[in-house]
């Protein structure tokens, strides 16, 4: 009975929070559309090269300033619509279909454009999630404030994006095929709560690099009541030997500026996830220890008139045992997802913004936990029609996956998806 009146509360208190959230973003929307305010197309880039910013973007979206120029507001959105025909081996085929990312974002600056903002809301079931006892309702993504003095510092404090891999710093939008890697799903390190500091320079025709680093809390997104007596320490280096990519070309996947010469970029970060709480570090259940762990995430990318190459490699490993057990109960345990995998995604855009892309993962977990879950390798190919760059498209994937157990036996499965991206 108490469970049921619990249930029933919890239910209650999420579609409340819901309501007010909605009503809260109307009331702000009507007060801005009935201020004096200029409404234009930016014609700017905004997001000024914060590469923390939630998602690609040229700059578009509807732009909010003020007469005295004293603030700017841009609002934008974006939605992926997805049907799915699942075939998994032993099971009956299925077909799903879902909103999987529904994202509101508003970011711009308060009194000068040294001092920016951004926030990105979601509202899709898979990105808010299912409301769980004594956890927050998971729709805050973005909350972050930014200081930049110039165009080679910015310094930002709140909840964003660490400076972690490649494709999970590129926007879901961004992407060429319907969702990142197998292996970005397991090794990634994600957004947290902290401190960031980007030294970038970045030219054209010569040499460029970047530096990043932050100091966050380590336990992810939205978290409250879950603190402890570690941090995260993340660290980044960019090379771009040929010079940067075109438009913030490698902030997406895909040539689609069709980059007139060779352009290259590696980089390399490290994390150290002191006394972590989660499978995943930010991400994942929680541990019933508390464990430190290490992230390797490597990536190299390579743009030349419409062919992209692009190549990953992410591990994650602790000191100690990756078995965390059950104080209650020695029997109960999970487990560090500890392992490493490697990406390999070749693509070619033609005139006719068709596009075809092909990728390749393998993932192999730490001996250690290969008995509770497999090697993995996954073939993808995909064909994307660009209405519109990344904000308007039209993407189908067929992915064929091979697990890969313990004791010998092997499980293959695959999966058709028709996605839509659309927004501004």
């Amino acid at each position: 009975m108490t469970e049921k009146i619990n249930s029933k509360f919890a239910t209650t208190l999420h579609s409340n929070y819901m309501k007010n959230t909605v009503l809260l973003i109307t009331l702000i929307i009507t007060s801005f559309a009935h201020a004096q305010v200029n409404i234009n197309q930016s014609k700017e880039n905004n997001d000024l090269k914060l590469s923390t910013l939630p998602y690609y973007s040229y700059g578009k979206g509807l732009g909010l300033t003020s007469p005295d120029s004293l603030f700017q507001l841009n609002i934008r959105f974006r939605m992926q619509n997805r049907v799915t025909y699942f075939d998994n081996e032993d099971q009956k085929p299925q077909y799903d279909g879902q909103i999987r990312r529904l994202r509101l974002r508003f970011d711009g600056y308060v009194g000068s454009p040294k001092f920016l903002y951004a926030i990105q809301l979601s509202f899709a079931p898979g990105d808010v999630g299912e409301l769980q006892e004594g956890e927050n309702v998971n729709i805050i993504r973005d909350a972050v404030v930014f200081y930049r003095p110039n165009k080679h510092w910015n310094f930002s404090f709140g909840q964003t994006k660490l400076p972690g891999n490649r494709q999970r710093i590129n926007s879901s939008g961004a992407l060429q095929l319907t969702d990142r890697s197998i292996n970005n799903a397991k090794f990634t390190i994600d957004r947290d709560f902290g401190f960031q500091i980007n030294n970038l320079n970045e030219f054209n025709d010569k040499f460029s690099y970047n530096f990043k680093g932050a100091i966050s809390t380590g336990e992810g997104r939205n978290i409250t009541g879950k603190s402890d007596d570690g941090v995260a320490l993340t660290g980044k280096v960019e090379l771009f030997p040929l010079g940067a990519f075109a438009n913030n070309g490698s902030y997406f996947e895909g040539d689609i500026n069709r980059e007139p010469t060779p352009k290259l970029m590696f980089s390399g970060a490290f994390q150290q996830n002191n006394n972590s709480q989660r499978t995943q570090g930010q991400l994942g259940a929680y541990l019933f220890e508390k464990k430190t762990t290490k992230s390797v995430l490597l990536d190299a990318m390579l743009k030349y008139q419409g062919w992209s190459l692009m190549s990953s490699y992410m591990s994650r490993s602790t000191n100690d045992t990756a078995l965390a057990y059950n104080p209650l109960d020695v029997s109960d345990f999970n487990y560090v997802f500890a392992g490493n995998g490697f990406d390999y995604q070749l693509s070619y855009i033609f005139k006719n913004n068709y596009e075809v892309i092909g990728r390749y993962s393998l993932q192999h977990v730490s001996p250690e936990i290969h008995q509770f879950t497999p090697h993995t390798k996954q073939y993808s190919l995909g064909l994307t029609k660009y209405i519109w760059e990344h904000t308007f498209k039209i993407q189908t994937e067929v992915t064929y996956d091979i697990l890969n157990y313990s004791n010998n036996d092997a499980v293959n499965n695959w999966y058709l998806r028709f996605q839509v991206e659309i927004g501004i």
